[in-house]
């Protein structure tokens, strides 16, 4: 991740928690603060009531994986939180991602791309 780092302190999920933002949706819920910095910082939960470790970790790889591809579209100088719901189990690739940015959409804080006239 070029423009991020992780959220790993459980006070750091604690403060965006209490004092950020959320939206969400059928698979994921998203927690957004202001943390007055050049980068990104991204923590991932996913609770023991989705599933065992392999169905956690599958989602926290699709959750990173969609981050990454999309970050570039996304405003810098946040702490984001994302949270796996129960219905993201048997969620795709492509189902999580959409979730992603959907999320971001609501949040406002994707880049709207330029326009270019001719």
């Amino acid at each position: 991740m070029k423009f991020s780092e992780s959220l790993k302190k459980n006070i750091d999920f604690r403060t965006v928690y209490r004092h950020g933002l959320s939206y969400a949706d059928r698979y994921l819920v998203m927690y957004i603060m202001d943390n007055k910095t050049e980068k990104n910082r991204l923590g991932i939960s996913v609770s023991k009531k989705v599933g065992n470790s392999v169905v956690r970790h599958r989602l926290t790889r699709l959750i990173r994986e969609s981050y990454r591809l999309n970050e570039e579209q996304l405003n810098r100088g946040l702490d984001i939180v994302v949270i796996a719901r129960v219905n993201a189990k048997g969620a795709s690739y492509h189902q999580i991602e959409q979730a992603l940015l959907h999320l971001a959409d609501l949040h406002a804080i994707t880049l709207e791309k330029k326009m270019e006239s001719f």
